[in-house]
């Protein structure tokens, strides 16, 4: 190994190193904060909450309908024979609405949770 070889293994160890120290001294920071503003830095792990499972369901509920959307479309719309050497050649289709089906039920997530919670705050 010779010049810029070299550098990967120590850039990759330095980067590593650097990232675990910073998230500990963050979190240290984080916890010294709370303890100054006189609340408990361990309660906050604790909270429950309500909507964790909703956001998942719909997150993956969007990401399968998406997957299916992209399944058809690749099926439908793709000409047989089109690509004879390619079985990936329409693998954008597949990651861009796969994302846009976890987005909108991340969405879908917000708007429920919110409407929730103003129906809450008005009782």
């Amino acid at each position: 190994m010779s010049g810029a070889e070299v550098l990967v293994p120590i850039t990759l160890f330095a980067g590593g190193f650097a990232m675990i120290f910073g998230i500990v001294y963050l979190k240290t920071r984080e916890n010294l904060a709370m303890v100054e503003k006189g609340m408990n830095p361990k309660q906050q792990y604790n909270r429950p909450a309500p909507f964790k499972s909703l956001k998942l369901g719909l997150l993956l509920l969007g990401a399968g309908l998406g997957l299916l959307l992209a399944f058809i479309i690749d099926n439908s719309m793709t000409p047989r024979g089109a690509f004879p050497y390619r079985n990936d050649a329409n693998t954008a289709i597949y990651f861009a609405l796969i994302a846009m089906g976890g987005g909108l039920g991340l969405i879908a997530s917000y708007a429920i949770e919110r409407k929730y919670l103003v129906s809450q705050k008005e009782l």
